[in-house]
């Protein structure tokens, strides 16, 4: 189990949020934690501690009028350390390759893959075309509802028809390189992991794949080696002490490494 550090941005600012409380509307969340620093900061740091394939999330729609200041932050931490961190929000086939070129080292998709409620193959195909699927990272962040975990897109402000399964990640995994899920409802809230989620993750292990959600102590993060086998990497976000969190950065990765 790898240690993949994150950098959300949200309103020009490196943040951690409550994940199910983001809004387009009015460009708000419920925040747990909002940095001084900019992003190449922990761009430096992650690169100084040898940590590759973390997460650069813009969270912020093109729409917003915080867009260009989210990215101009996104840039700065791709610039800082190229080559080693991932890149998603927003991206598009008409994007992506300028992306790549600022230096990450992959782009994660949503929902220009998911629309209308379901997988869009033109999208991903055309996706695929532009930057070949060892630069794509499909983001398969879900939330519960009748009992599954369904596919959510839109910062998971929208449900989709999809549910995240074996079958999808079989159906996907051709597609892309890694996979990243985040379990929305939990997400932001140091609370405990979602662990149908992880077992669900660990049980498959075909390709590489990212749990985020709800890690709040140390006892979740080898509940989640467990649960996920040893297959599934780890995003810790609000509960780390870089974002005002109670866990040590330097111990989770001692745990991440045993």
């Amino acid at each position: 189990m790898r240690f993949r550090p994150c950098i959300d941005i949200h309103n020009g600012k490196v943040k951690q949020i409550v994940g199910g409380s983001l809004r387009d509307q009015g460009d708000t969340a419920s925040e747990n934690f909002v940095s001084v620093q900019d992003a190449d900061y922990f761009a430096n740091l992650y690169q100084r501690d040898g940590l590759q394939g973390g997460h650069v999330i813009l969270l912020n729609p093109v729409s917003s009028p915080y867009y260009e200041a989210t990215r101009e932050q996104a840039l700065r931490a791709l610039a800082a350390y190229p080559g080693g961190l991932q890149l998603g929000g927003g991206v598009t086939a008409e994007n992506a390759a300028f992306f790549l070129d600022a230096g990450a080292s992959h782009v994660i998709v949503t929902s220009y893959v998911f629309q209308d409620g379901r997988i869009q193959y033109d999208n991903l195909e055309c996706l695929v075309r532009e930057i070949g699927k060892e630069h794509l990272v499909l983001d398969l962040s879900c939330r519960k509802r009748d009992g599954e975990y369904d596919i959510v897109t839109d910062r998971w402000q929208k449900f989709t028809e999809v549910t995240l399964s074996h079958r999808t990640l079989d159906e996907l995994a051709g597609y892309c390189d890694e996979f990243l899920v985040h379990a929305a409802d939990v997400e932001g809230k140091s609370a405990g992991i979602e662990l149908p989620v992880a077992e669900l993750l660990g049980n498959w292990g075909k390709r590489p794949v990212t749990y985020a959600g709800g890690v709040g102590s140390y006892k979740d993060l080898r509940l989640l080696r467990e649960a996920g086998k040893d297959r599934v990497d780890v995003t810790v976000g609000s509960a780390l002490d870089l974002f005002g969190g109670p866990l040590s950065y330097q111990e989770i990765l001692k745990i991440c490494t045993a």
